[in-house]
C-alpha cells in the first residue's frame, strides 16, 4: 500500500477550520472539482480529482484530474493544448470538494466537444419530464474548436481521446 499524499485530520475542528490541507476523498478515492473561468466566473467544468491529481495540480499550477470512466490520470490540455492555468485553488469547509479558478490556454475551450464550457446546454424550468423528454436549449451556439481536427476522430466522445 502506498503512503498517503496528504495528512489525515485529527478531528472535525482540523477539517473545518484547520490550516493543514487534509482532503476527504470519497469511497472511490476522489473528490469533486468545480472549475470556473477566472475572468468571467462562469462554471466551465465539473471533474474529479484523486490524491495524485490534486498533488500534481498544486505542484504544477495546472489542472490535473482523475477520469472515473477510464480510471486514469489526465492533464487538461495534454492533447488539445487547452491547458488550464490555475489562478486560485480552494477547498470547501468539509475538505471534500475543491474549486479551481482557471485561465484556459488556446481557444479557451474547456469541453472536449469544442465548447467553452461543459455546461453549454440549458434545462428549461417549469416543464414536465415525460416520454418525449425535456428539450434542452443551447446556451453556447458556437464551438471554439473542431473535435475531429484536434482528436483525429469522427467521434468526439471517443473514450480513448475524450479528455482534453
Amino acid at each position: 500500500m502506498t503512503e498517503p499524499l496528504f495528512p489525515q485530520p485529527d478531528g472535525v475542528e482540523d477539517i473545518e477550520e484547520g490550516r493543514i490541507l487534509a482532503p476527504k476523498f470519497d469511497a472511490n478515492g476522489v473528490l469533486p472539482a468545480v472549475v470556473t473561468d477566472a475572468e468571467t466566473g462562469d462554471v466551465v467544468m465539473l471533474a474529479y480529482m484523486n490524491d495524485e491529481a490534486l498533488a500534481r495540480t498544486i505542484a504544477t499550477g495546472e489542472g490535473w484530474y482523475w477520469s472515473r470512466s477510464r480510471k486514469a490520470l489526465w492533464h487538461k490540455g495534454a492533447t488539445s493544448g487547452h491547458v488550464q492555468k490555475v489562478v486560485e485553488l480552494r477547498i470547501d469547509c468539509d475538505q471534500d470538494a475543491v474549486w479551481l479558478r482557471v485561465r484556459t490556454k488556446g481557444t479557451g475551450a474547456n469541453c472536449h466537444v469544442g465548447y467553452k464550457s461543459c455546461f453549454f446546454r440549458q434545462i428549461p424550468l417549469g416543464g414536465k419530464a415525460g416520454e418525449d423528454g425535456v428539450k434542452l436549449k443551447f446556451a453556447e451556439n458556437e464551438k471554439l474548436f473542431d473535435p475531429k481536427e484536434v482528436y483525429g476522430t469522427n467521434d468526439a466522445t471517443n473514450t480513448k481521446n475524450r479528455r482534453t
